[in-house]
Order: structure tokens, then C-alpha cells, then sequence
């Protein structure tokens, strides 16, 4: 890359990051998804990917790291919440609001994709940012880096409740006022194969207590329950 085409990546890693890239390949790299590869072969040799997973083994081990010598509860409370920090939502959301998508670069269909596909690359490229800074700067300037942007969540995680799981959630509390254990039945199916929306409801007796959609039936599932929930708290507190 030239000069001029590096010089949006160092303004954002100063600008965002509080430094400049040494090795500026490193940052490019990490906002380079597979796609664009595959439309620039004779220029591009290297995608993301491999910082991606570089980098969701250095935010799992902060984020682990940080809730074992920080806080007492059992593993399987532990677990729930570093799963709620490090899921695609969070990490996508956290892309986000860092603002580099403009920097992404990707093929003209992923540009256009649904926006499940863009959270999707966002998380993808934070997590690929991560690797980066691991490898530019090291493990303590990752672990500043993942406490900044993800280990600040936990305080809105922890007062939502919403590191519990929805689906379990929603049968102590469906059994407990209403007798009954919730049903989840698939409403429709629309898409592509490959890019598939399952819309679920889930049924407490006969009553239709929520709807949700997602990618699979086991993401519906997760949402139509949150749904349910919502309606409950509506109802009364739970």
C-alpha cells in the first residue's frame, strides 16, 4: 500500500488506539476480510483470519483473567458472564462504536450484506484487532485495549441480568407464575440456505408469550424467550 492509502489506518490508530503502528501491515491485515482477497489476488495475499483467532484467544484470556481475580461466584456464573462480554453482539457493538468499518475492506457484495452479516464482520475484525495489538504492542497494551472497550460492559451485563440465559430464565419464571413449561414452535423459515431467518414463538399454556428471529432456531429460540421475558416483567416483577 502507499503511503496516502496507510495514512486513514495510522490517523485511526492514534486517534482511537493512542499510537502509531511500527508495522502498519498488522492493522491493515486485521480490517481485511477474506472477500477482499479473493477480488484482489495478484495485490492481497492476506486476510484477517488468522489475527481473528490470535485475538479471540488473547480477549478470552483477559476477560477470564480478570472475572477469576476480581469476583468469587462459581465457574458456571463466571462463564456465563464472560460469554455474555465476548459474544458477537458485544464485540460487534464494540467495533462499532470504534468506528473503523469505514477502513474495512471487503468485496462489494459483503459491503451490501444483511446486517447480521456486518455485525458479524465487525466482531470478527475486533477480535483480528486485537491480534494486532498483541502483536504490535503486547499483552499488557491488548489487556488496556479489551478492559477500555469490552470489560466496561460488565457493569450494565451484571445490572441487566441479561448474562443469564434467556431460555432458563424463562422457565423458572413461566413455571413458577404459570404452571407451565414454554413450548417454542417455529412460525417461518425465509431466505436462502445460506442466509437463512428462522422466526420462533414460544408458547407458555396456549398463549403466545413472545416471538423472536435469528440465523439458526437455537438463536430464535434465545430471542423470542427474551421477548417473553419482557412480557412477564410487564405482568409483574420477576
Amino acid at each position: 500500500m502507499s503511503g496516502m492509502q496507510v495514512a486513514p489506518y495510522q490517523d485511526f490508530a492514534k486517534t482511537k488506539l493512542g499510537f502509531e503502528f511500527s508495522n502498519i501491515d498488522y492493522l491493515v491485515t486485521a480490517l481485511t476480510h477474506r472477500s477482499y482477497v479473493n477480488e484482489h489476488k495478484k495485490s492481497v495475499s492476506e486476510h484477517n483470519e488468522r489475527l481473528e483467532f490470535l485475538g479471540d484467544a488473547v480477549l478470552e484470556l483477559v476477560v477470564t483473567d480478570y472475572l477469576y481475580r476480581n469476583y468469587a461466584e462459581p465457574e458456571g456464573i463466571l462463564t456465563s458472564w464472560r460469554s455474555s462480554l465476548v459474544r458477537t453482539e458485544s464485540i460487534g457493538d464494540a467495533g462499532d462504536k470504534l468506528g473503523y468499518e469505514s477502513l474495512l475492506r471487503m468485496s462489494r457484495g459483503e459491503k451490501n450484506g444483511s446486517p447480521r452479516a456486518r455485525q458479524q464482520i465487525l466482531a470478527n475484525a475486533f477480535e483480528a484487532l486485537i491480534g494486532a495489538i498483541y502483536l504490535e504492542r503486547g499483552y499488557e497494551e491488548a489487556e488496556k485495549f479489551i478492559t477500555k472497550h469490552i470489560l466496561s460492559k460488565l457493569e450494565d451485563i451484571l445490572a441487566s441480568g441479561s448474562w443469564r440465559d434467556p431460555k432458563s430464565h424463562l422457565q423458572e419464571v413461566s413455571q413458577r407464575v404459570d404452571g407451565h413449561t414454554p413450548v417454542y414452535k417455529v412460525l417461518s423459515e425465509e431466505g436462502p440456505d445460506h442466509d437463512k431467518v428462522f422466526t420462533l414463538g414460544v408458547y407458555v399454556g396456549d398463549k403466545l408469550m413472545g416471538k423472536g428471529s435469528g440465523s439458526s432456531k437455537q438463536n430464535a429460540q434465545q430471542e423470542a424467550a427474551k421477548a417473553a421475558l419482557v412480557a412477564y416483567e410487564k405482568r409483574q416483577s420477576v
